[in-house]
């Protein structure tokens, strides 16, 4: 069984730019944007317990400002669980975290990420 503790340099490094857009897009009020944003934090993520859930939250603030409460009530669940799961590796590779979505969903990588794993070195 792998443990994730620490996620690497280059994808922290992307983490952030994901990070950035989404708060430009949420300061412009593009919604839209902005969840696109999430999501791919959320899938760069979520093999780490701190940014896996950290994404969450994030999404969890972002239903709240929308006052969706099925978001709002997944996050929360997702909150609870999601990060013990990434620490033992055992998550949904591409899953893009939002509650419209099962929480154990395998889901295909868009192909810009799958270039950024194939290259994720520390």
């Amino acid at each position: 069984m792998t443990f994730n503790f620490k996620i690497t340099k280059h994808l922290k490094s992307i983490f952030k730019v994901e990070y950035v857009l989404y708060e430009k897009a949420m300061h412009t009020q593009n919604l839209e944007l902005a969840w696109y944003h999430l999501e791919r934090l959320h899938i760069i993520g979520q093999s780490y317990p701190l940014e896996h859930s950290y994404s969450h939250w994030l999404m969890l603030k972002f239903g709240f400002r929308q006052k969706n409460v099925k978001e709002v009530f997944g996050q929360v669940i997702r909150l609870l669980v999601g990060g013990w799961k990434s620490f033992i590796n055992q998550i949904p590779t591409g899953n893009s975290g939002g509650a419209n979505v099962h929480p154990l969903k395998k889901m295909e990588l868009p192909d810009d990420l799958k270039l950024v794993f194939k290259y994720n070195k520390e």
